[in-house]
């Protein structure tokens, strides 16, 4: 009875010892694939982040290519404002009768400006300038003493009035004023463009459109498309005569700058 019982403990042994060891081999062999499992896991991970990395490094430098291109727009416009100085010289010795022919030669520019279609308020008479030879030590030969300046100035928005009294002047002859023709750089006519605020919103978008169409081009050259702007940068006006021979036509000039991005 006892012998059997140890029979069957042994068996009972050897089974559980049996069975342990089952379980031994197939949690082992559970292990091994389970690490098997992970490593692939692992490298695959690994290789779709190395694609999704590739892929973000290439759109990065894809979205960083950009183009600088700048688009220029000109006009030429009509001065409208005038600033015509109109002066004339009187020598002689005695003062006060200098004085009155002065005056009297005011008049007559006056009323020929009048005459010619300007308003009085669109002119006005400085104070003459008055030179005396004897009092400057350079001038001892002179042979008058007193040199008298008028300056009569235009300032007026009737710029067609202005040329056409700037092409009359020789009328004035007739009253006995040379108007000197060595004044210009003393007192030069000037002729002003002030409308640019009306003309700006127009040549920007003209100055933008040519600098599109210099970016598409560049673009088509290279392979690419044309995306939106990175950065953008709009230039100084400038205004200047169009030549030496018509200063009343100015030449308004603006250039923009900008940056497209490139696909």
């Amino acid at each position: 009875m006892k012998l059997l019982d140890i029979k069957v403990l042994k068996t009972n042994y050897k089974l559980t010892l049996y069975i342990s060891s089952i379980n031994y081999y197939t949690m082992s062999e559970q292990h091994h694939h389970s690490h098997l499992g992970l490593g692939i896991s692992l490298i695959a991970a690994a290789t779709v982040f190395g694609l999704l990395l590739m892929l973000s490094v290439s759109n990065y430098k894809n979205f960083d290519r950009s183009v600088n291109v700048r688009g220029l727009c000109e006009r030429e416009v009509m001065a409208d404002r005038a600033i015509y100085p109109i002066s004339f010289k009187e020598a002689g010795d005695n003062l006060p009768k200098l004085y009155a022919i002065v005056e009297s030669k005011n008049q007559a520019i006056c009323d020929f400006l009048k005459e010619s279609g300007l308003e009085a308020d669109e002119f006005s008479i400085s104070a003459p300038a008055i030179i005396d030879n004897y009092s400057n030590s350079y001038s001892t030969q002179a042979r008058t003493r007193y040199v008298m300046t008028s300056v009569i100035t235009i300032y007026t928005t009737n710029v067609k009035t202005v040329l056409d009294i700037q092409s009359n002047l020789s009328r004035l002859l007739e009253h006995g004023i040379a108007i000197g023709s060595g004044e210009r750089w003393e007192n030069p006519i000037q002729f002003l463009f002030e409308g640019l605020n009306a003309i700006k919103p127009e040549m920007i978008r003209e100055a933008n459109k040519n600098a599109r169409l210099a970016a598409e081009q560049f673009a088509k050259d290279s392979h690419s498309r044309l995306g939106k702007i990175k950065n953008a940068a709009q230039g100084y006006f400038t205004i200047e005569d169009r030549d030496s021979n018509t200063p009343h036509i100015k030449k308004v000039r603006v250039v923009t700058n900008v940056d497209y991005y490139l696909r």
